[in-house]
């Protein structure tokens, strides 16, 4: 009996395993469908939106502007005559590939052809094609080809101080003087008589005056910086796999972080005549960050400049007198958190600076305010209200108008952007872009008219020429068509929003499905995070396709959520505040929330084990997610994140951090605070990352292992601050099939391909 027992234990124990092999090969079956999607995908939605949105050109001091826009039978050039209401094709791209394919005996695909643009003259244009400049006519057949075309050399992010003593001698604006720095001091010269004179005499090694001299426009006045030089502070890279050689290559970059000591400028003005100092700032602008924005008035009577105190919490505009050496602030900025100079300051000097026009988060929101620029009094508030000015376009002084661009005026998302036009005094608040969506605009160099195209992340583009003035529509210029796009299985983006952490405010964010999508099934979600400060970050345009993983992502059967929390920027001043020597906190309180209330709302979205990932502040956000939050988020993926902010660049970290550097740096620290991983952790870093210091990573990898915590790594060698191209995709989107689908991803090192599959970095295309 008992054998028998054991018999159909044996059997049962069979069938069971049995199964478990069946499921697993059906799951195989399953990824490799989601897979063979997942790299489909992108190119099955690329140029799928007609009509969409173009960049229009403005020919230079006229009412006319050119455009290009893919329509059915490929893209189309057109010219508009603003005045006329009219426009007409002047170009056509499948006659263009057609008579570059006869003159180079080769088949020109559109993709190989970049940088098109239509001549000011309206008769020609030119093109790259094959690494040379090309050029056409617009009324004939013929092409001709150019130069050799040179690439944009690539963004440089060292933070280099230039040489304060290297500047050749300025020559004042009447031509009479020459001014220059000899033994640290400032001199001028006559250029007539040859005649010296010494201005300076306090100057010295270690305190000296600037060789980059600014002359009032009456010569009568020199203005030079005496300069209280810091120590440079250098980071050192090894470039492991070089093009150039087999052997690594070293390097360093000047790079300043948190708390490291700044050199300091003060503002020093001189009279010729008189032959000694009139003014300096020196005894009123200490602990400075920068001293920037040097304005002598017209007539050489006075010069204003701005101080930016270390802290971020004094912002002040300073007039300097030329003839009394009066020293005085004309504008007075505080906080008891920080002043968002990086992202809000708006300095505009109105009839040579007698009024200044000024934005301030004084009142809760980012404001504009008219100053006398004399007596530094508030001549009145122009814009108010809850909502927030977020940039100026243009000021009209004859006028006295300003045109702007705001969000959170209009009812619905708060992040939408629209454009106004106000008086000085505040009077005649006018909306010129109706369309509830994000509006992007272009004005002719006059600014009486503008191109209007409008979106969201739900609604397709509508491209529009309006008046000025009235904001009136005068044509329609493009209406996008998705027919093609959705005829791919693209699921439409859905807007969300629910209630922060305090039950009162709303927070915004939005959801990317699949194009399969089922509302039957459920979704593992997993977070696109990057919570800087500095801005929001949810997209609020309609695009196809969503780089840096997400839509590929959704193919392979994840919902992807994002969301801008509290502690980002463009809401109340007391919505950003919350970041404030707390860049831990990232909105997380109301992220959390946020996603619990949709998955109430939503059955398909299933909250149990989510996924996070992003990128610099993303990355920094994303290890934070499972380090202090680790009973919600359980699986992150990390690139070169700015783990611990006494390890990134000065600007950004101080401006949000504060200074002199406090215990709250370690307090939000993902190094320091390593020890508390509880879920799964991947973190990737380009070894010559100039943005972050990639050392931030190796730190938090050094801090796990004394830890005794299990984690993984992906150095990139060679590669900066990036996401690894299209190999580091596929190693994010592995690893959340892997640790949240508890799937196996295809194995490459087990698949026959020929050559490489990495063509290029996701970091290219939107």
């Amino acid at each position: 009996m008992l054998d028998i027992l054991f018999s159909k234990k044996g059997i049962f124990l069979l069938l069971f395993c049995a199964g478990i092999l069946g499921t697993e090969a059906v799951c195989s079956q399953g990824m490799d469908a989601k897979y063979k999607r997942y790299n489909e995908f992108k190119e099955l939605t690329k140029n799928k939106v007609l009509h969409g949105y173009f960049k229009p050109v403005w020919i230079k001091n006229t009412h006319t502007f050119w455009y290009e826009v893919l329509t059915e039978s490929g893209k189309k050039y057109y010219v508009v005559n603003a005045d006329q209401h009219k426009k007409k094709e002047v170009l056509d791209e499948n006659k263009l590939l057609a008579n570059l394919s006869g003159l180079t005996n080769k088949q020109v695909k559109a993709e190989e052809i970049d940088h098109l643009k239509i001549n000011d003259d309206l008769k020609s244009f030119q093109f790259v094609y094959g690494n040379h400049i090309w050029e056409g006519s617009l009324s004939s057949n013929k092409l001709s080809k150019q130069e050799v075309y040179q690439k944009p050399q690539p963004f440089n992010w060292t933070m280099a101080q230039p040489d304060q003593t290297i500047n050749e001698p300025v020559t004042s604006p009447d031509g009479k003087w020459l001014g220059f720095i000899r033994d640290y001091n400032l001199f001028v010269r006559d250029i007539k008589t040859n005649n010296e004179i010494q201005l300076s005499y306090d100057g010295g090694l270690g305190l000296y005056y600037s060789s980059y001299i600014q002359w009032s426009p009456d010569s009568k006045s020199v203005m030079a910086y005496l300069v209280q030089p810091a120590d440079k502070h250098f980071v050192n890279y090894i470039e492991s796999s070089p093009l150039s050689q087999k052997q690594p290559v070293y390097s360093s970059i000047e790079y300043y972080k948190p708390g490291d000591a700044l050199p300091q400028f003060y503002p020093c003005i001189f009279n010729i005549e008189k032959k000694k100092l009139v003014a300096s700032g020196r005894a009123y602008i200490p602990n400075q960050y920068s001293v920037e924005n040097i304005d002598w008035n017209s007539d050489g009577g006075s010069l204003t400049f701005e101080y930016n105190q270390r802290g971020h919490q004094v912002y002040q505009v300073i007039k300097m007198d030329a003839v009394s050496g009066e020293v005085k602030v004309v504008i007075d900025e505080t906080s008891e958190t920080f002043i968002d100079y990086s992202s809000k300051k708006y300095r505009y000097n109105v009839n040579d600076g007698n009024e200044i026009i000024w934005a301030s988060e004084r009142d809760g929101w980012n404001h504009l305010y008219l100053y006398d620029g004399n007596t530094g009094k508030v001549v009145n508030q122009i814009t108010k209200g809850n909502w927030v000015v977020r940039n100026v376009v243009h000021v009209d002084e004859g006028e006295r108008k300003i045109i702007f661009a705001a969000s959170g005026k209009e009812e619905g998302d708060p992040y939408l952007l629209h454009y106004y036009s106000v008086d000085f005094n505040g009077n005649n608040l006018k909306h010129l872009t109706p369309g509830n969506g994000n509006h992007r605009l272009s004005f002719s160099s006059d600014y009486t008219s503008f191109v209007d195209s409008w979106s969201r992340v739900d609604l397709p583009p509508v491209t529009v020429l309006r008046d000025a003035e009235s904001g009136d529509e005068l044509m329609q210029l493009e209406k996008s068509d998705i027919s093609k796009l959705q005829e791919t299985g693209w699921e439409m983006p859905e807007v969300f929003v629910s209630k922060g952490r305090d039950d009162k405010t709303d927070i915004w964010g939005m959801i990317l499905k699949p194009s399969n999508f089922d509302p039957s099934k459920t979704y593992p979600v997993i977070e696109y995070i990057y919570a800087g400060p500095h801005s929001n970050h949810v997209p609020k345009d309609f695009r196809a396709h969503y780089n840096r993983c997400r839509s590929s992502l959704t193919e392979l059967g994840f919902v992807v959520v994002m969301i801008d929390g509290m502690g980002t920027s463009n809401r109340s001043k007391a919505f950003h505040d919350v970041c404030w020597k707390n860049l831990k906190d990232a909105g997380f309180p109301d992220r959390i929330k946020w996603m619990k209330s949709a998955a109430e709302k939503y059955a398909y979205m299933d909250i149990s084990k989510v996924g996070i990932y992003g990128k610099s502040a993303g990355g920094q956000n994303s290890t934070g997610a499972v380090l202090f939050y680790p009973e919600f988020y359980k699986v992150a993926a990390s690139v070169c994140g700015c783990h611990d902010n006494r390890m990134d660049k000065i600007w950004w970290n101080e401006q949000w951090m504060g200074w002199p550097v406090g215990p709250e740096y370690a307090a939000c620290s993902n190094v320091d605070n390593a020890y508390r991983l509880k879920g799964d952790l991947f973190l990737i870093v380009g070894e010559m990352d100039q943005n972050v210091d990639p050392t931030s990573t190796y730190q938090v990898a050094d801090a796990l292992i004394k830890a005794n915590k299990d984690f993984d790594l992906m150095l990139l060698p060679g590669k900066g601050h990036e996401w690894g191209g299209e190999y580091g995709e596929r190693r994010i989107c592995n690893y959340f099939v892997d640790k949240i689908m508890q799937q196996k991803a295809p194995v490459m090192n087990q698949i026959e391909f020929e050559g490489s599959l990495i063509k290029k970095d996701i970091d290219i295309d939107n």
